[in-house]
């Protein structure tokens, strides 16, 4: 007899957990096209940096608009708690790991000044770049006309877990349909792993969707919660869901995979998974401009009961053009990733992303299983 059973699982997959099949074809990696439309905005690489404080800045963000990206500047971040916040984050850096979760408790209990929020957008506008905000839905309908006030480009409402249908003791909270009347830029919306989610925040009418919980490099949610689902079946279920929206309504809403990608090979297998973008912290706390000082830390460390992050050292590894563009010295992957996406097309055969998203894929043994042991040894 059958043992009853209380709950069906389904095997979920990671990025070491699968590889990408090279196309019958292949084409020029030169000729591809790997631009990302969002409403009236096109991008010519699909990178957004992450909206954390030690990737993302003022100067960082205008570097990064004319490099053909975009990146997110976190509206509850350093930048708009305090006056300089190179201070802050040289204070970060420089902390002991025994210290740093209680300092940056400390530093984020500062209030947030409102009047910084439209300051570090204009100086981001007067320089040409596109700006990205980021905020919390309980801060969201707080800020979010500040921001179109002082003319950013994109709102992102991001927390760990955000979803359509929410409950609180406000009388009236965050509701999508009402925002996107009362603004006009295009708002993002993350994050979420699962089908039903994705396709209920599309149905919102919002303008892309960041899919990822738990799996970035300087967050600990699948520790402290148990929450998360591996980035492969993750991005690949919102994908169905962002087609599915695409029959029914005639709109194409990209879906943005954010988190846990540490290489070129990771941002390939995303986009195959069916992202149409990728989001991207660590990799870019690398680069000689980002503000951490060589270090990154999630946007949950600093919460003041229920830290959900970690401080780790990155190191500085190259300039923001050479992590995007090359030329790379480092064989491991972190360098020249926009070549990386391109040349990954070209063995495949596709022209532009929505091919991409057709390319075969296949379960795989981790790569350590096939000869590349030594690489991993040390010398």
């Amino acid at each position: 007899m059958a043992t009853p059973q209380f709950k069906q699982l389904r095997r979920s997959y990671g990025f070491d957990e699968v590889a990408i099949v090279p196309g019958d074809i292949t084409i020029n990696p030169e000729q591809t096209d790997i631009d990302l439309k969002l409403e009236d905005f096109t991008l010519s690489i699909p990178i957004i940096a992450a909206a954390m404080d030690a990737v993302t800045d003022v100067n960082f963000a205008i570097l990064f608009s004319q490099l053909g990206g975009l990146a997110a500047l976190h509206l509850e971040g350093v930048q708009t708690r305090y006056d300089n916040p190179e201070e802050i984050l040289a204070e970060i850096a420089r902390a002991p790991d025994s210290q740093v979760t209680a300092l940056l408790q400390k530093v984020y209990s500062q209030p947030i000044q409102e009047n910084l929020i439209g300051q570090r957008i204009e100086s981001i506008k007067e320089a040409g770049a596109l700006c990205a905000v980021s905020v919390a839905p309980a801060n969201t309908k707080r800020f979010a006309s500040i921001a179109a006030e002082a003319k950013a480009d994109f709102l992102i409402v991001q927390s760990t877990v955000t979803t359509a249908r929410h409950t609180s003791k406000s009388y009236r909270g965050l509701i999508f349909e009402e925002l996107l009347q009362s603004i006009t830029m295009p708002i993002i919306v993350g994050n979420c792993v699962s089908y039903s989610t994705c396709l209920e925040i599309m149905r919102t009418g919002i303008s892309g969707v960041l899919v990822g919980v738990g799996p970035g490099a300087a967050c600990t949610t699948r520790q402290v919660l148990g929450v998360g689902v591996p980035q492969i079946t993750a991005t690949m279920d919102c994908a169905a869901a962002r087609d599915e929206y695409r029959r029914e309504s005639g709109r194409y809403v990209p879906i943005i995979t954010d988190g846990g990608i540490r290489n070129g090979g990771d941002l390939c297998k995303a986009i195959a998974s069916g992202a149409d973008a990728v989001m991207l912290g660590s990799i870019l706390a690398q680069a000689r401009e980002a503000p951490g000082h060589g270090y990154h830390w999630g946007m949950s460390h600093p919460h003041l009961t229920l830290p959900r992050g970690t401080r780790i050292k990155v190191g500085t590894t190259g300039t923001v053009e050479q992590i995007l563009f090359g030329p790379a010295t480092d064989t491991g992957g972190t360098q020249n990733l926009v070549g990386a996406l391109r040349t990954a097309m070209g063995v495949c055969g596709v022209a532009n992303i929505q091919e991409m998203h057709g390319v075969e894929m296949v379960i795989a043994p981790a790569i350590t299983t096939e000869g590349k042991s030594w690489q991993l040894s040390p010398s």
